[in-house]
């Protein structure tokens, strides 16, 4: 792993084909560069093992979808496990998150339960949204994930929305508006931007750029360098980040919400990602390069580089680290037994849901 740190920073020269701003700096940083404050080794095991309940959790949700038990589409968030983790990380029940289609990491890292998601994943009766919502539409507001989103942009507004409502009533809690690079471009976006800095809102906008949206280039379909720099336009700051090193995700995550906690306002974070499958399940991924910094990149794992970490640091040991990944293995396991077990929904419940009492 000794090339992740330079390769998200080589990839934005040489394939950015726009003029890069002066008024933000390029660096992508990675854990050795902002100072990660000491983490326990409780801590450790935890964002572990989050980590891998998502990849677990993904992984076999690709393998029961290919097999024809997942009704509806799916959206893998496999390899982009270190962004959620790290954000979520820094948050509590009473902080809110909003998702994207390519949501279930979120809902994972942000606390939601594996056997109420795989439930209604499988479209079931007894998950979390009653087998209704499936996989790009599951929430749980008891655990503040108010909800993945099939709309690209969606979640800004909801977001900036859940930030205003923690201001007026004068909590300490805050919002995450979590978006793909392609919803960096919806006219939202801007607008939610503009009014989380007018108001000094605290939310956290924290862009996923696994570099492709849905199929086209990051660098070809924007017209500034870096998702980050935008921030400049609405005085905030803006900050890039290596997306596969869970701790330097965690570190400007925890500067990003104790600011907004602060009631000094939005920050805009971009991690630089790859997702490891297609846009969706089916996705030929012919738009992906099959050598060069690109393949490079898309083969660095976040947990590899999360192992190698925690292990040069002595924050965990080899076979802590491994009894976390079967600990993950087992849970998901037990979550796919619960939902193959589940019944589908009743008929009934058709019309049940529909209005609030």
């Amino acid at each position: 792993m000794s090339n992740y740190k330079d390769l998200p920073q080589q990839l934005s020269k040489t394939r950015n084909q726009s003029a890069v701003s002066e008024l933000v700096d390029l660096k992508v940083y990675d854990a050795t560069e902002v100072e990660v404050e000491q983490v326990s080794k409780e801590k450790a095991k935890t964002m572990y093992k989050t980590m891998w309940d998502i990849r677990n959790f993904e992984e076999n949700t690709r393998r029961f979808f290919a097999a024809g038990q997942i009704p509806g589409f799916v959206h893998l968030y496999a390899g982009e496990e270190a962004i959620a983790t790290g954000v979520c990380a820094n948050l509590t029940d009473k902080d809110y998150i909003t998702s994207t289609h390519r949501g279930h990491g979120h809902c994972v890292a942000k606390g939601g339960d594996l056997k109420g998601m795989m439930a209604e994943i499988f479209g079931k009766e007894t998950g979390l949204g009653k087998g209704k919502g499936g996989s790009m539409h599951i929430a749980d507001l008891d655990k503040g994930i108010l909800g993945a989103n099939g709309m690209v942009g969606g979640g800004f507004g909801l977001a900036t929305g859940a930030a205003m409502r923690n201001k007026y009533l004068k909590t300490d809690s805050v919002a995450v508006c979590f978006f793909g690079d392609g919803a960096a471009n919806e006219g939202n976006f801007h607008e939610c931007l503009n009014m989380a800095s007018i108001w000094k809102l605290p939310v956290i906008f924290v862009n996923e750029n696994n570099l492709f949206a849905e199929s086209t280039p990051q660098w070809y379909s924007s017209a500034s360098g870096t998702i980050a720099e935008r921030a400049a336009a609405y005085n905030m700051p803006g900050v890039r980040v290596n997306g596969k090193d869970l701790f330097a995700v965690y570190q400007v995550a925890k500067e990003a919400v104790e600011r907004a906690r602060r009631g000094e306002g939005p920050t805009l974070i971009e991690a630089v990602t790859y997702r490891d499958h297609g846009h969706f399940e089916g996705d030929e991924q012919k738009y992906k390069a099959l050598e060069g910094e690109e393949k490079d990149w898309a083969d660095v794992d976040a947990l590899d580089v999360f192992r190698d970490y925690a292990i040069e640091h002595g924050l965990l040991t080899e076979e802590e680290l491994d009894a976390i990944l079967e600990e993950s293995r087992k849970d998901v396991e037990e979550a796919i037994k619960f939902a193959q077990d589940s019944p589908i929904p009743r008929s009934e419940s058709l019309l049940e849901d529909v209005f609030a009492d």
